[in-house]
C-alpha cells in the first residue's frame, strides 16, 4: 500500500510541475523584443522611459512639498502654483515633462502631472 501511495505522490508532483503557470507580464518580457539586433534600441526606449517617469515624480514631490508649507505657512492653499515661486517656497516651478502639464487644484492643493 505505501509503494501505491509513493507512486501517487510522484504523479502528483509531476503534474504539478509539468502544468506551472509562467508569468508573461513581466516588465522585462514587454519592454524587449528579445531580439539581440535591437536590444541597443529597447535599452535606449527604456532608458528614455525611466528618464520620464523620473522627471515626472521629482516634479510632482517638489511641488507636493511646496504646496504643503504653503499651506502650513499661509492656512490656505495656494490659488495658482506661481504663487509658489518665491524664494520661501520653490525658486521656480519646475518645467513638467515634454508632452504633459500640471493639473492643480486650488481647492484640495492636489496637484498631478497629466497628459496635454
Amino acid at each position: 500500500m505505501s509503494v501505491a501511495l509513493l507512486r501517487l505522490m510522484m504523479v502528483a508532483g509531476l503534474l504539478f510541475v509539468g502544468c506551472e503557470r509562467k508569468d508573461t507580464s513581466s516588465s522585462a518580457t514587454n519592454a524587449s523584443s528579445g531580439n539581440p539586433l535591437t536590444a541597443p534600441v529597447d535599452y535606449l526606449g527604456a532608458a528614455a522611459k525611466a528618464k520620464r517617469t523620473a522627471e515626472s515624480t521629482v516634479g510632482n514631490v517638489s511641488l507636493s512639498k511646496a504646496i504643503e508649507m504653503f499651506h502650513a505657512h499661509e492656512g490656505r492653499y495656494p490659488k495658482t502654483l506661481n504663487e509658489l515661486a518665491r524664494p520661501d517656497y520653490l525658486p521656480s516651478i519646475p518645467p513638467p515633462p515634454a508632452g504633459m502639464k500640471y493639473d492643480y487644484n486650488p481647492t484640495t492643493g492636489q496637484v498631478r502631472i497629466v497628459p496635454q
